[in-house]
């Protein structure tokens, strides 16, 4: 008897909500945790979930009255420690947070929508993640040409590269040099 997609969905969005381990999927939801998982797996190898994101992403950015594509985005990413159970072949130390763990690099719109994201180990540089990133954006969207980012990315080899090999324009929004802790900073 095939299983309702709806409930595939939902214990789908349970794992993910609660950081979960598949294994720990509650039997309220009347499916095996490797069935749920077997859905996931096959999903995300063919892009499904990827195309749900863009399509809400869409859908939120329509509702907003933008342009249902990001004609910009924000480049960033943020260390995060990792557990005990993290491979070290899957970690590394980020000296400048002092951190060991990994790192997520994360493309948003300027709403704060997600466009692509990529995990890497904690000591892997902005600039380089970013290369694989602007790749990516480039590929699936090539009308993009402005990137917003922090002094992370800053560097004339490296806005050149973007500039002169896929026509993305970094502009760094710096810190103002008095500030301390958290400051919001327009464009960012």
């Amino acid at each position: 008897m095939p299983r309702p997609r709806r409930r595939v969905v939902d214990a789908i969005r349970y794992i993910t909500d609660n950081g979960a381990k598949w294994r720990a999927l509650p039997a309220d939801f009347g499916i095996p945790w490797r069935t749920v998982f077997g859905y996931f797996a096959r999903w995300a190898k063919a892009g499904a979930l990827k195309q749900i994101l863009d399509q809400l992403r869409r859908r939120l950015r329509l509702r907003r009255r933008r342009c249902p594509w990001p004609a910009r985005v924000i480049v960033d990413s943020q260390s995060v420690k990792g557990a005990e159970t993290v491979s070290n072949a899957t970690r590394g130390y980020d000296a400048n947070k002092h951190i060991n763990g990994r790192k997520r690099h994360l493309l948003i719109d300027q709403d704060g929508l997600l466009v692509d994201l990529l995990v890497t180990p904690a000591d892997v540089q902005d600039r380089d993640a970013a290369r694989i990133l602007l790749t990516r954006l480039h590929a699936e969207y090539p009308e993009i040409v402005l990137v917003w980012a922090d002094n992370g990315y800053a560097g004339e080899e490296f806005s050149t590269w973007a500039q002169d090999t896929l026509g993305i324009t970094i502009k760094v929004v710096p810190r103002p040099k008095d500030a301390k802790g958290f400051v919001l900073l327009p464009k960012r």
